[in-house]
């Protein structure tokens, strides 16, 4: 995205920066720090820093231009005063661990902010334009990288509700929670809302989504061979009881598509960690369906996928499962899928079998991606 603004503006760009999250090539006039994901690190703080510096060194007269694609509520953090890196890693975290899903993470995100939920826009005499990829279901602007340069609707009082909802207060960094509860008290100052004379100068966009790339996908079956059936009802919900409802729904919608056919969804699910394993929401959708295509009257293969290349912290994407997977797993002497879901562990139970996916990082994120094939 940087470098197509780059091309397209030439020497009107006076600086730049990307934030990613490792070694890339920027142009000329940009900089680059990588940032981290899903928890911030330091380099996230420092690309934070460094963002809202360069907002305010744009001047009236010049011309803020954000370029979002999925993941900057992680890679671009800068703590509210009086919060360190640790007190907003740990909340991020727990929220992680706890099944919250991204309206509710980025909630709290944006209230333990410096840059979120509109600060960075404020940070700005100049206007702004703000080009979003959204990896957010819903394309909800003030969700999408937690908002920095839009109205923030949600408040101090919402961000403890969830961290209330998802875990209560011992489970936090004691300096987060008395931050929201100082801000809602009014000690602190909120997140500039809807009408706000201070966000009067920035306008945003969303460029693209999670139906263009289902739209991708359904290209690339068509192309060979398949039968295409685009579901765009969003898959969400905790990520192995939403794997069964989403193969009933597949296998009902599916009926009277003529054979070979393929189904595409997409989405983004949650998981609640009570285990010590390895593994992330698309690996564990993946795995919940083992026990029932395995019962299927008719062959099936399903992939589930993040488009960033990441699921959860690991190195995989997704995983794939199929009519086979249930068998080849005893064959190889692997647990029951349950005992790898009751520990979060679906990482080596797809390792053993090779049905990890592994793309490495894609460089932008419009959510997760399921593919259905039916014989």
């Amino acid at each position: 995205m940087a470098a197509a603004a780059a091309r397209v503006l030439g020497s009107a760009v006076r600086r730049g920066l990307v934030v990613a999250l490792a070694a890339a090539d920027v142009p000329p006039s940009f900089e680059l720090i990588a940032g981290g994901h899903p928890t911030p690190t330091a380099g996230s703080e420092a690309a934070g820093r460094r963002a809202l510096e360069i907002a305010r060194l744009a001047g009236a007269d010049g011309h803020l231009l954000v370029l979002l694609s999925g993941g900057a509520s992680a890679m671009m953090a800068a703590p509210a005063d009086g919060l360190t890196l640790d007190d907003v890693r740990q909340t991020t975290a727990q929220l992680l661990r706890s099944g919250a899903d991204i309206h509710a993470l980025n909630t709290v995100r944006k209230h333990l902010s410096a840059i979120k939920g509109g600060w960075l826009a404020v940070a700005a005499r100049a206007s702004s334009t703000t080009l979003a990829i959204s990896d957010v279901v819903g394309d909800e602007l003030s969700v999408i990288a937690s908002g920095p340069t839009v109205a923030d609707a949600t408040s101090f009082a919402d961000a403890l509700d969830v961290v209330r909802r998802f875990g209560g207060d011992a489970a936090y960094p004691a300096a987060a929670i008395a931050h929201l509860i100082a801000g809602t008290r009014g000690e602190t100052p909120e997140t500039p809302k809807p009408g706000d004379a201070r966000l009067l100068h920035a306008t945003a966009h969303v460029i693209g989504g999670r139906r263009e790339a289902m739209a991708g996908a359904a290209a690339a079956a068509a192309s060979r061979g398949y039968h295409v059936l685009r579901l765009d009802d969003a898959v969400v919900g905790d990520a192995r009881t939403t794997a069964i409802s989403h193969l009933r729904a597949v296998t009902a919608r599916a009926a009277s598509l003529p054979r070979p056919a393929c189904i595409v969804s997409s989405g983004e699910t949650t998981v609640h960690v009570v285990g010590k394993g390895r593994g992330g929401r698309n690996q564990e959708f993946a795995l919940a369906l083992a026990d029932a295509l395995a019962s299927a009257p008719a062959p099936a293969a399903l992939a589930s996928a993040g488009t960033d290349g990441i699921d959860g912290p690991t190195d995989a994407a997704g995983a794939v499962v199929d009519s086979t997977t249930l068998a080849r797993a005893r064959a190889a002497g692997l647990a029951p899928p349950a005992a790898y879901l009751d520990d979060n562990d679906a990482y080596p139970f797809f390792a053993a079998l090779g049905d990890l996916i592994h793309t490495g990082p894609t460089g932008t994120n419009v959510g997760d991606l399921q593919v259905m094939l039916l014989s």
